[in-house]
C-alpha cells in the first residue's frame, strides 16, 4: 500500500493519489442501474478552480486561484474554500494566499489532518476550518505546479520551467520549512509529480527519472540506473504527468500546446501523439504506441490505468480523439479494444474500479459535457452538460453519494444520479 502520507479519505489529493491512478481510495460507485436513471447537473460559477478534495464525511474543499494580475505582470493568489456537498455554496473560505507566477497549484489534506496548498511560489498549511496556519516561500520564483506527499509524511515540490532545471524542494509538513537546499534534476520539467512510496517520479523535458528519498542524508537522490530518453531525436515535445501502476509507468508526450480556452487544434508539433510505458523494474523495457496517429497531436494531462481489467485509456486531445487498450501485465504489450473518434477530451478522468464506470469530458461546440462511460467496451451510458464554455483540464473527484464533482476552470459542477 502506498498514500500513507495522506489522509485516509476516499479524495484526498488530486488524482486520488500520488500514483495518479484517477480512482478513489474507498466510497461507492455511480452504478447507473437502468434507462430510468440518468445524470443531473448542479453548477456554479467560480474564480478559476482547480480541484476538489474530500476530509471526512460531508467535507468538500475547492482551490480556486487568480488570474488577470498575471496580465500585468503582477502576483496572483490562491484561495482554499470548504463547499456544501449538495449546493456546492461556500461555507468558509480562507483568506487570500499569496501566490506569484500563474499556473493552476495543488491541493491535498495531510494525514496529519491539515490542508496543504502549493501554488506560484509558496506553500501553505491551512487547519480544516480554512484558516491559515503557516505559510513558506519557495526558493524558485516560478510558478509550481502542486506537489505529492511522500509515505514518511514529507511534501515534495517543484518549479514548472522548459528552459530552468526542475528543483525538487522537500518540505516539513510539522513545521512547514525546506528540508535541505533540494535537488537539482538535469533538465527543466513541465509535468506534475508522481510518487509511490518514497521514491518521486520526474518527467522530464526529454527523459523519465526517478529520485527516491535517503533517510541518512535527508535527501532525494536520483537513481542513476533507471532513465529513460523519451525524446531521442524524435519531432516529439515533452511529456506530461505519469501514472504508476506498480509495475509500469505511463504518460504521453506532445505536451507543449497552445491551450486557451479549448484543446481543439492546439496542437504544436506535427507529429503524433504517443502513449509511453516504462517498466517501473527496467527502464530498457520501455515502448511507444501512436493514440489517434494524426498530426498536431496534443495532450496536457496523464493517461488512466484500470489495474483491476488491465485497460489503458488515452487521448489525443487536439484532434477529438479517445482510445483504449488491454496491456499484458508482465510484457506491457497493447491489444487495442475500442476508440471513439470526434471525442473532445482533455480533463483528467475518473474511474469507479467496482463498477467500471468512467467519467470523461467531450468538448463540443457548445460546450463541454461529462461522459460516463463503460471502461471495458468503450460504451456510453450517459451524458450531461456541466456549464462550462471552456474545455476542462483539471482535476474531478467523487462525491460522498452517488456523485462526483467536475472542475473546468471557471465553472464548478456537481454531477449525480437521478
Amino acid at each position: 500500500m502506498t498514500g500513507l502520507g495522506y489522509l485516509d479519505s476516499p479524495w484526498p489529493c488530486e488524482d486520488g493519489g500520488p500514483q495518479r491512478l484517477q480512482t478513489p481510495r474507498s466510497g461507492a460507485a455511480l452504478h447507473l442501474r437502468s434507462a430510468e436513471e440518468r445524470l443531473g447537473c448542479v453548477t456554479r460559477n467560480t474564480l478559476l478552480s482547480t480541484m476538489t478534495v474530500l476530509g471526512a464525511p460531508g467535507e468538500v474543499y475547492l482551490l480556486t486561484h487568480s488570474a488577470l494580475r498575471a496580465r500585468i505582470g503582477w502576483a496572483t493568489t490562491s484561495c482554499v474554500e470548504q463547499i456544501d456537498p449538495l449546493t456546492l455554496k461556500t461555507v468558509r473560505r480562507s483568506p487570500r494566499l499569496a501566490g506569484g507566477p500563474m499556473w493552476p497549484g495543488g491541493m491535498a489534506i495531510h494525514r496529519n489532518g491539515d490542508i496543504y496548498v502549493v501554488y506560484g511560489r509558496h506553500a501553505h498549511r491551512l487547519d480544516r476550518r480554512c484558516e491559515l496556519r503557516a505559510s513558506l516561500r519557495l526558493p524558485i520564483n516560478q510558478p509550481h505546479n502542486s506537489f505529492v506527499v511522500l509515505d514518511n509524511g514529507l511534501i515534495v515540490t517543484k518549479n514548472l520551467s522548459d528552459t530552468r532545471n526542475a528543483l525538487l524542494s522537500v518540505i516539513d509538513a510539522d513545521n512547514l520549512s525546506l528540508v535541505g537546499p533540494g535537488t537539482e534534476c538535469p533538465e527543466p520539467s513541465i509535468a506534475r509529480l508522481s510518487a509511490i512510496g518514497n521514491s518521486v517520479y520526474v518527467v522530464g523535458v526529454r527523459s523519465i527519472m526517478r529520485y527516491h528519498w535517503n533517510t541518512q542524508t535527508d535527501t532525494l537522490e536520483r537513481d542513476t540506473g533507471w532513465r529513460l530518453d523519451y525524446i531521442a531525436g524524435s519531432a516529439q515535445t515533452y511529456g506530461w504527468d505519469v501514472v504508476l501502476d506498480g509495475a509500469n509507468a505511463w504518460f504521453m508526450d506532445n505536451g507543449r500546446h497552445r491551450y486557451l480556452y479549448t484543446m481543439v487544434g492546439a496542437g504544436v508539433s506535427r507529429s503524433a501523439i504517443r502513449l509511453i510505458r516504462v517498466s517501473m523494474s527496467d527502464a530498457r523495457d520501455h515502448a511507444h504506441t501512436t493514440i489517434s496517429g494524426l498530426p498536431g497531436g496534443s495532450v496536457t494531462n496523464p493517461p488512466l490505468v484500470d489495474l483491476r481489467r488491465r485497460i489503458v485509456v488515452a487521448y489525443d486531445s487536439a484532434n477529438r480523439y479517445l482510445r483504449a487498450w488491454h496491456f499484458d501485465p508482465l510484457s506491457g504489450a497493447l491489444r487495442s479494444l475500442w476508440h471513439k473518434p470526434d471525442f473532445g477530451c482533455a480533463s483528467h478522468m475518473l474511474l469507479y474500479p467496482d463498477s467500471g464506470e468512467l467519467l470523461v469530458n467531450d468538448y463540443r461546440a457548445l460546450g463541454e459535457e461529462v461522459v460516463l462511460l463503460d471502461i471495458a467496451t468503450g460504451l456510453e451510458r450517459a451524458r450531461v452538460r456541466s456549464g462550462g464554455l471552456t474545455q476542462g483540464v483539471v482535476f474531478p473527484s467523487p462525491g460522498w453519494g452517488r456523485d462526483l464533482y467536475w472542475s473546468s476552470m471557471g465553472r464548478l459542477a456537481r454531477i449525480f444520479v437521478q
